[in-house]
């Protein structure tokens, strides 16, 4: 299903999904807030943990919010999928045209992914596709690398394989820690994510055209 072409006045109807502190969904509200010409607007912010920071800083944004935690499914595979079909009744539910990842620690299945397929995106703190996983940050380090970042890609069956569609690098300084890389790479992905997701509630881009000019 493509993706209707958004206008200031009838912006793109987003979901925001997050596991974490959401400094992310943060700055991506505070864009659509501040900006006249953003062509997205956050309808709704999932999360699957009750404790979840995010919750605290969607609520003071004024957002709504929806906690969906795992269901008590003894069969691994049977709860992933009764998960996810409970989160898709709430992006149907406020109607919802495109799906954000922003610190979402869930591996999402084919099945899900399909049904979102151009319309599903994630922000990963490297260049993909070097250090792609959970532990980014770490990886780089250990690597000895002198430059990291954030990617911004389509989201496919696999982890963080899907089709790029901007980047943003930051160096590597001599002394860094998990902490210091983290918070220059956040800086870029909050100034990334929302010009992205303008392309893609605009029309440039898609999932067999994902190069961002």
């Amino acid at each position: 299903m493509p993706l209707r072409v958004a206008t200031p006045g009838a912006p793109l109807r987003l979901a925001v999904l997050a596991s974490g502190s959401g400094s992310g969904m943060e700055a991506l509200v505070r864009y659509q807030h501040g900006a006249e010409t953003a062509l997205h607007t956050t309808v709704v912010v999932v999360t699957d943990k009750a404790n979840a920071g995010v919750i605290q800083r969607a609520t003071a944004l004024g957002c709504i919010v929806e906690v969906v935690p795992l269901p008590n499914v003894d069969d691994r595979v049977a709860r992933r999928a009764a998960h996810e079909d409970l989160i898709q009744a709430k992006l149907e539910s406020y109607e919802v045209e495109a799906v954000v990842l922003s610190g979402w620690m869930r591996l999402l299945t084919a099945a899900f992914v399909g049904r979102w397929k151009g319309r599903l995106v994630n922000i990963h703190p490297s260049l993909l596709p070097d250090f792609p996983g959970a532990h980014a940050h770490q990886d780089v380090l250990a690597a000895g690398a002198t430059e990291s970042g954030c990617t911004v890609h389509f989201v496919d069956a696999g982890m963080d394989t899907g089709p790029i569609i901007a980047q943003a690098a930051v160096p590597v300084h001599h002394g860094d820690d998990i902490a210091t890389l983290a918070e220059r790479v956040k800086a870029e992905e909050h100034r990334l994510y929302p010009r992205v997701l303008d392309a893609l509630a605009s029309g440039s881009i898609s999932f067999d055209a994902p190069v961002l000019h």
